[in-house]
């Protein structure tokens, strides 16, 4: 295994998978609504979800988009109307008291299923197989995966409890109803790279 492609594409897993974006943001949500027990199911969901993505992409489907560029503005289309539902579903987030009545986490399958029109684990998935991947191989396809996986969990449990942490700020209602809706808005604005692209 060539370590010279190895060790920068686990920087690069490393820093893409704890910076902000559409799945951190929404955990940092999560975990100030629902707590992190209630949020695991989300936080697989996004590192299995990703890593399946990731191999699916690597081995071939990213051809997709080069041999009917229709379905690239398809994608873009969908990302930004399930984002901005999502938003919604933040900022409109019921009370802390009223949550078991009303809200409820992202499932493991809809967070997985997520993956798939989040502009940004595209770009991640794209950048891992264009620059690191693409001339090295079906085995370093599957341990950048696998390493994605194992660097994304410890980084979207920081993001659960930094959200969960906040929660003892958030029982009222004035400052919980603030801060999801400023997480919608960092939502939001997370699709402004995706917009630029052509």
């Amino acid at each position: 295994m060539n370590l010279d492609v190895l060790l920068p594409l686990a920087l690069f897993a490393l820093v893409s998978s704890i910076t902000p974006g559409p799945n951190n943001l929404m955990l940092m949500a999560s975990g100030a609504n629902y707590g992190l027990r209630r949020s695991i199911p989300h936080m697989l969901g996004i590192s299995a979800g990703f890593s399946v993505m990731m191999i699916l992409t690597g081995l071939g489907l990213h051809q997709v988009f080069e041999r009917f560029p229709v379905s690239y503005t398809l994608l873009k289309i969908l990302s930004v109307a399930y984002l901005l539902y999502l938003a919604w579903r933040i900022a409109t987030a019921a009370p802390i008291k009223e949550r078991d009545a009303k809200g409820r986490p992202m499932t493991f399958l809809q967070a997985a299923a997520f993956q798939w029109v989040n502009p940004k684990a595209w770009a991640m998935a794209l950048t891992s197989i264009t620059v690191y991947i693409a001339d090295n191989g079906t085995l370093l396809l599957v341990i950048g995966a696998v390493f994605f996986a194992i660097v994304n969990l410890p980084s979207v449990t920081l993001w659960t409890v930094m959200g969960q942490q906040m929660a003892r700020f958030l029982t009222n209602p004035v400052r919980l109803r603030v801060f999801n809706w400023t997480m919608a808005t960092l939502l939001v604005l997370s699709l402004y790279p995706l917009l630029q692209m052509g």
